[in-house]
């Protein structure tokens, strides 16, 4: 058998050496410099500046640009490893780098004018500038065809009007992406748009900052348009794209969330394995006993199959491939996985497991958001029957 194939080289047929590097020294900066603040940034709340401030400083704020626009110019199975073991020992940080980097850099790069993309893309690539993105409203969450931020054409300046409801980085991005409705009856797609807003704009007006059940050192926040005026050119692609490039938007960033909840199960078995295979109860290792075993087993299989999800959908938006089907498996089965693997962790380490003297808790908070965020699990499997429909079992 030929040794100088990527497939021969690496543990996973997505990987080549290059990946593996990458793997390296993510999960030594996670180990070394996220993990020890994760338990703080959750208690008291905090968002994690200092930590995005080194990410920034290694190239992993821009990790699937390219290295004119201020990137890493790696790919987005790379970009899936950085989230992953991020999420390994910390959701927050995961979790503000992912909303960053796919949802608030990536419309901007992908739909953006020269212009657009000079503007804000090497800001927010190299982490100068943290970046938003903003979907959901009052009436509009899973049903986002329901926008009712409206933008309306006054003069030169665009003036828009309406409330978004749970934009992750929100108080500290500098720049927002968000759709709103350019006139036409709400459910009309083809007067949705995307347009982007800069920190400090008069009329964008702050709201208050979400207090969730986990992922609290990420900012979660509400804001308004009361009036807001942007410049006619911050608007994206062309009149009626808006709908079309935030569902596309949404595909590359539930490869992240799959890659999220992958990193958050991975973290409940590191807590679970090491515990159950030193903790002894009626003369036994707990993992010597079979129901014990049985919940570390399904865990270890699970996380194997969400990683060979995660980065075939990663491996096939990087090679021009249909991934939309794909993307949705890892981030349905990621999701899931995470919410299972912290349970049985909870549940391995009995009591401990309920306290915060162990991580696991804290674990299961975090994986919950995976299946609501980016397209909840329902919607999800409804996006899978509707590709089933059409085009059957082939993939």
């Amino acid at each position: 058998m030929s040794t100088d194939s990527a497939v021969a080289l690496t543990p996973s047929p997505f990987l080549t050496e290059d990946h593996l590097a990458v793997r390296e020294a993510i999960r030594d900066f996670a180990l070394n410099e996220v993990a020890p603040l994760a338990a703080r940034l959750d208690e008291e709340k905090l968002f994690p500046h200092e930590t995005v401030a080194k990410l920034a400083e290694l190239g992993f704020m821009g990790v699937p640009f390219p290295v004119e626009f201020g990137g890493a110019g790696m790919d987005y199975v790379a970009y899936a490893i950085v989230i992953e073991e991020l999420a390994r020992v910390c959701g927050t940080t995961a979790l503000t780098v992912a909303a960053h980097t796919s949802l608030g850099t990536g419309p901007i790069y992908h739909f953006g004018t020269e212009a657009q993309r000079q503007r804000w893309v090497p800001k927010c690539a190299s982490g100068e500038m943290l970046a938003a993105f903003a979907l959901t409203e009052p009436d509009a969450g899973s049903d986002a065809k329901a926008t009712r931020v409206t933008a309306v054409e006054d003069g030169e300046p665009w003036v828009l009007n309406g409330a978004k409801l749970y934009c992750t980085n929100a108080t500290h991005a500098g720049v927002i992406v968000f759709t709103a409705r350019m006139g036409g009856e709400v459910g009309d797609t083809s007067r949705i748009a995307a347009f982007c807003v800069e920190k400090g704009t008069p009329g964008l007006v702050m709201g208050k900052l979400e207090d969730k059940l986990g992922l609290r050192g990420s900012d979660t926040r509400e804001f308004a348009f009361e009036d807001c005026r942007i410049p006619k050119d911050f608007r994206l692609g062309e009149p009626g794209k808006g709908f079309g490039q935030f569902m596309k938007t949404l595909e590359g960033g539930r490869i992240s969330i799959g890659a999220m909840g992958l990193g958050l199960a991975q973290g409940a078995l590191d807590v679970a394995l090491p515990y159950a295979k030193e903790r002894k109860q009626f003369g036994k290792r707990l993992i010597d006993m079979q129901p014990v075993g049985f919940k570390l087993s399904n865990m270890a299989m699970e996380i194997q199959a969400a990683r060979n999800l995660v980065y075939e959908a990663a491996w096939r938006k990087d090679h021009g491939l249909p991934f939309a089907r794909h993307a949705s498996f890892c981030k349905l089965f990621a999701s899931e996985t995470a919410m299972r693997a912290a349970h049985d962790a909870v549940q391995v380490l009995g009591g401990t497991g309920y306290t915060r003297e162990a991580p696991a808790e804290r674990i299961l908070r975090d994986a919950k958001l995976c299946e609501i965020g980016e397209g909840t699990s329902e919607i999800q499997r409804l996006v899978i029957s509707r590709f089933l429909d059409r085009e059957g079992l082939d993939v």
